[in-house]
């Protein structure tokens, strides 16, 4: 699959975005070893502390559905709706990313429709504690 489709995929994914107190709506599609894709949307709480991004939604129902092995992700996003500029993710994000996947893995990070930056989990989480820091 290539970087444009996966991103179009990850556009797609922001429309089912539950953000009423941000207005930011974010969509990510993960795409594993094996071919499959997993999408996600970041999901608000009045309470914000249990409010979840996308990248960890689409993160989560792969694991769930038994899959382990990630090849890249595209994430986009943009006050409602509307994509404009980077939307990388955040820390949690990235540990959670870094417990399944190994430095070089792409993201892919939509700038708008059509303009897309590719960075490595390494480029975004230097020094990362992994899982094998504690094996």
């Amino acid at each position: 699959m290539t970087d444009k489709e996966l991103l179009n995929i990850a556009i797609n994914a922001m429309e089912k975005s539950y953000s009423p107190y941000s207005d930011c709506k974010v969509g990510a599609a993960l795409l594993c070893e094996n071919g499959k894709v997993f999408t996600g949307t970041n999901i608000e709480n009045a309470a914000f502390s249990p409010t979840i991004c996308a990248e960890r939604v689409a993160v989560f129902k792969a694991i769930s559905d038994g899959e382990k092995k990630f090849s890249k992700i595209a994430v986009v996003g943009g006050k409602n709706g509307v994509i404009n500029g980077i939307f990388a993710p955040c820390g949690v994000c990235r540990q959670v990313l870094r417990e399944f996947c190994k430095d070089d893995f792409q993201i892919i990070l939509g700038e708008s429709k059509e303009e897309y930056k590719v960075v490595t989990l390494n480029d975004l989480l230097p020094l990362s504690f992994s899982p094998d820091d504690v094996r």
